[in-house]
């Protein structure tokens, strides 16, 4: 008996009439054509929360929490018909950093919170921090155990502010 590849198919969109979830479905009989078993999920009817690190442990595989980017999403949104949408980002100045346990301390997903902002009109600025090891990095009172990784978010937060005042000057 010849190898039966098994697909598993679906679009990442909750839209009913979802532009992905019509691509998807041409992939999939392309896909069935060629011998391949296809199964078609629509993300719409599973009963999936927003990811939350507290209930599971997973990584955010290399990218920004479902959190940020649903946060995003919906500030990006048009408040009114006289309001255009991304209004609340666009001409916006911003800083990013990230702490995670993991040993690139989320330095990943900057690069796509990067592109984000910079898509919807954000002018990010070029410094960013990344801190590795978080759950051993901060001391009691909250501050950073290692006073060069502190200067460094005090410094990114400092040149966020000058370059704001810059801008506006």
């Amino acid at each position: 008996m010849a190898y039966v590849p098994k697909i598993l198919a679906f679009g990442g969109s909750l839209r009913v009439q979802s532009f992905n979830a019509r691509l998807v479905q041409i992939a999939a009989a392309a896909a069935r054509q060629a011998g391949a078993e296809v199964t078609v999920l629509e993300l719409r009817g599973l009963p999936l929360p927003v990811f939350d690190q507290d209930l599971e442990d997973p990584e955010y595989n290399s990218s920004i929490t479902a959190a940020l980017k649903n946060a995003i999403d919906w500030v990006s949104r048009q408040a009114s018909p006289q309001e255009p949408s991304l209004a609340s980002f666009a001409g916006k100045t911003a800083a990013i950093m990230s702490a995670s346990p993991g040993g690139l301390g989320g330095l990943r997903g900057l690069v796509h919170l990067r592109a984000i902002l910079g898509n919807i009109g954000v002018l990010v600025i070029p410094d960013q921090v990344a801190i590795a090891t978080a759950h051993e990095a901060f001391a009691a009172d909250g501050t950073l155990k290692d006073a060069r990784k502190q200067a460094s978010v005090e410094a990114i937060a400092t040149r966020l502010v000058a370059t704001i005042a810059r801008l506006r000057g």
